[in-house]
């Protein structure tokens, strides 16, 4: 009871670091910004994190699980080319590719799932190999950039509600509580966070652990579509090459909101503070005045130190495993 209370506490510690210092990193956008605290600026802001916020989330969910899926980034292309096809035309034939989108992205976790369960694959392995088939479907679909995708739903999507409420942050918001959180509070969703923190004793408990992860998988397969598509309304247009800097971002933004890379402690909230906090450090490179050229330099830094930190997590996990047993 000490072990789990403790838990609690650090990813809650976590998590309030994280929104903490995305608040810090915010209020400094904002004052060195041209024009300041502005609808415009807040809902740039906000547009530019939410696709990688939405591959996060989905992310987070197969970590909590004890896995990963480098796939994801690919599976945001794939959705993001099939977007750039379906979603655009009357307003039936738009609703029809939205479903189609979404579809597509949750076989592709599906099959993910499929592969590590039952065909007993390490994730970083199976994902690998999945993501490659996935690229080269999205290439198939959408050879070279382009496409249409509806100005109507892109509007809706990216513009405001009010004068300074994001669309896009509701979006963001309500797909998780929609999506999540009822998983979240279920059997089945205590089981996805059992499998990534004791998977031995869950299975002793008869818990249905591969239930639980064929779910997370199929789950992240559906917030990576919703990160393609809301790309889509962003950029009017499909591409199949944006997907690896998607797949690190999202790794990143899980570490830097407390989520545990060994599995079964975290939140989804901690992994959007996470994502946002990734889009506002690039923003703050450019109003810096760092040359265009040396950005990716200090966003690849930035993304080394971050994922080196969680690695190191990990292995301090499975040394207090260890030492346990």
């Amino acid at each position: 009871m000490k072990r789990v209370t403790l838990a609690a506490l650090r990813g809650k510690e976590r998590l309030a670091f994280s929104i903490v210092f995305l608040t810090v990193l915010i209020a400094t956008l904002l004052v060195i910004h041209p024009r300041g605290a502005s609808p415009a600026v807040i809902t740039s802001w906000a547009n530019q994190g939410v696709g990688v916020a939405f591959v996060a989330v989905g992310q987070t969910i197969v970590v909590l699980s004890g896995g990963i899926d480098i796939s994801i980034g690919a599976i945001m292309a794939l959705a993001n080319c099939i977007a750039s096809v379906w979603v655009n035309g009357s307003a039936l034939h738009a609703g029809v590719g939205v479903v189609l989108v979404l579809i597509a992205g949750a076989l592709c976790g599906l099959v993910n799932g499929i592969v590590i369960v039952y065909g007993r694959i390490q994730p970083i392995v199976a994902t690998l190999g999945t993501g490659a088939v996935y690229s080269g479907v999205a290439l198939l679909v959408r050879p070279e950039p382009g496409g249409e995708i509806s100005s109507i739903l892109s509007d809706l999507a990216t513009g405001t509600v009010g004068r300074w409420v994001p669309a896009s942050l509701l979006l963001l918001v309500g797909f998780v509580l929609l999506i999540w959180e009822p998983v979240r509070r279920a059997l089945i969703g205590r089981t996805i966070y059992a499998a990534g923190s004791a998977e031995a004793a869950a299975f002793m408990s008869g818990l249905p652990l591969d239930t639980a992860k064929l779910l997370a998988y199929t789950l992240a397969g559906i917030f990576a579509a919703l990160g393609g598509l809301f790309l889509g309304f962003q950029t009017l247009s499909g591409d199949a090459t944006i997907g690896m800097p998607y797949t690190l971002n999202s790794v990143a933004a899980v570490v830097l909101g407390g989520t545990s890379l060994a599995g079964g402690a975290g939140s989804v909230a901690g992994s959007i503070a996470g994502a946002f906090i990734l889009g506002t450090i690039g923003n703050l490179m450019f109003f810096a005045g760092i040359p265009p050229l040396a950005q990716p330099l200090f966003d690849g830094l930035v993304l080394l130190a971050v994922v080196t930190l969680g690695a190191l997590g990990v292995i301090k996990t499975k040394s207090r495993i260890e030492v346990m047993q």
